[in-house]
């Protein structure tokens, strides 16, 4: 067996270690509006750049935005606002906390809206959205470390229907 490093090899076309955005995510206007949350996001994977697969985000966040997605500007757009939302494909979200010695605890306080329920999250959690559940983005209410997001859309693309009638595709 031969040993490649990082991307090398027939078969390192299959790891990602550059962030490879959707082009309504790439533009610099979209990385500041991400970035201003308090998230900075490390990758990015869907059939668009990754073909076959299904769509993966990760981020790290940084600093509380509940005061900048409570509040929109009429330049907010439905992706960055904090309202509900539905996938018509299950989706899996994860939030863990950077204390090794301590990692269920987050570190912080992040808010998610589950169907006609809102839970306050304070430990590092892995939740599963089934598709046609009404969802809301994260709110992060409180950060005292640096959390860790994960999320997974069993699709190849990430897109959804919000509650304002404003619909989402990354492409």
């Amino acid at each position: 067996m031969e040993v490649y490093q990082n991307c090398a090899g027939a078969n390192g076309k299959y790891i990602m270690q550059e962030l490879k955005l959707p082009a309504i995510h790439a533009t610099p206007k979209a990385v500041a509006d991400y970035e201003a949350l308090g998230k900075k996001r490390i990758h990015w994977m869907d059939d668009q750049n990754m073909p076959g697969c299904c769509q993966i985000n990760t981020s790290w966040y940084f600093a509380a935005n509940r005061e900048q997605q409570l509040h929109p500007t009429e330049e907010t757009n439905v992706y960055t606002k904090w309202q509900c939302h539905v996938h018509d494909v299950d989706e899996i979200l994860c939030f863990y906390g950077s204390d090794p010695e301590d990692p269920y605890n987050l570190h912080g306080e992040i808010e998610l809206i589950l169907g006609d329920e809102s839970h306050i999250l304070t430990k590092s959690s892995l939740i599963y959205v089934p598709a046609g559940m009404r969802h809301s983005t994260p709110l992060v209410n409180r950060i005292d470390r640096p959390i860790f997001h994960f999320s997974m859309v069993l699709n190849p693309n990430y897109n959804f229907v919000a509650e304002d009638g404003g619909t989402f595709m990354a492409k």
